[in-house]
């Protein structure tokens, strides 16, 4: 079993919810138990892609997530596929110069290094720890005012460094291969915040919208129908780890890495979460090329 890296790249707000509400916020996002970081649940990302993979090859599809019903033990075996949680790399936060940041912190680049080892990633760089009251940018940042970073209500002191340059430019390569200026664009964006400074945007940068319903006979708001849901906002870049074996299905034999072809593309669109129905959770779901 060969783990590989995917990343998702929201390209609208994502809800994906816990169903419980969680102080004033009545529809909160799914976060880690143990540091609250923000998450989408590996379940999820596997449902859409068995969606996805089911509407080109349907048999391909029992293979990779297993048979949707189990009538007897003959018939019942283990999907090919195993996917898990989607983690946060970087959330974009409102900045005073610059309009936004994409920012991280030296907690999740360790995570996120130790598992583009295990898929089989070249090194990056040694992950930089910014000091107390510091944020770390790459050389010719245009968030940076004067030597501060202004990050909502945070004033951070602004130091260039090299290694901060190298993780941007990696992440950046990643979730967009193709495209230059979208890659310099995030470059120039992108900072690493010390770790509890990065705690506590992940809890209050988030975007929490109200919403309301509307009663059809009286065109006015339905009595108590207002509630306050969570999301994390559009531009946010998360990643996990998948993995594939051969075939369990004694009706299709194919081995790991052919049934990897079968996975959506990458830079596929995808919808996750709830609330697509206004225009929530429509992420690029990016996978690790597979060698032919």
């Amino acid at each position: 079993m060969q783990p590989r890296l995917f990343h998702l790249h929201a390209l609208s707000a994502l809800h994906c919810g816990t169903g419980q509400s969680a102080g004033v916020v009545d529809l909160p996002i799914a976060r880690a138990r143990a540091t609250n970081l923000p998450l989408v649940p590996g379940s999820s990302v596997r449902g859409v892609c068995r969606e996805e993979v089911t509407r080109t090859d349907t048999k391909a599809a029992v293979t990779l997530f297993g048979p949707e019903r189990i009538e007897g033990d003959a018939q019942a075996f283990a999907g090919a596929l195993a996917v898990g949680d989607a983690h946060l790399l970087a959330l974009p936060a409102r900045a005073l110069a610059g309009v936004v940041c994409y920012v991280t912190s030296p907690f999740i680049l360790k995570r996120y290094a130790q598992d583009r080892t295990c898929a089989g990633l070249q090194s990056v760089a040694k992950v930089p720890t910014p000091g107390d009251g510091v944020a770390l940018v790459p050389a010719g940042s245009v968030n940076r005012s004067g030597n501060a970073l202004v990050l909502e209500d945070l004033d951070l002191s602004a130091q260039e460094n090299t290694a901060v340059k190298s993780w941007a430019e990696a992440i950046a390569a990643t979730i967009h291969p193709t495209d230059t200026g979208a890659q310099e664009d995030f470059v120039a964006r992108f900072a690493v915040l010390p770790d509890d400074t990065m705690g506590f945007l992940a809890e209050t940068a988030t975007e929490v919208r109200a919403r309301i319903a509307i009663d059809s006979g009286t065109g006015t708001v339905k009595k108590g129908a207002l509630w306050y849901e969570e999301n994390l906002p559009a531009e946010t870049v998360l990643w996990g780890i998948y993995a594939l074996t051969n075939s369990m299905n004694k009706d299709d034999n194919r081995a790991a890495k052919d049934l990897a072809r079968c996975l959506p593309p990458s830079g596929t669109l995808l919808q996750l979460g709830g609330k697509a129905g206004v225009g929530r959770g429509l992420v690029r779901f990016l996978t690790q090329e597979v060698a032919p």
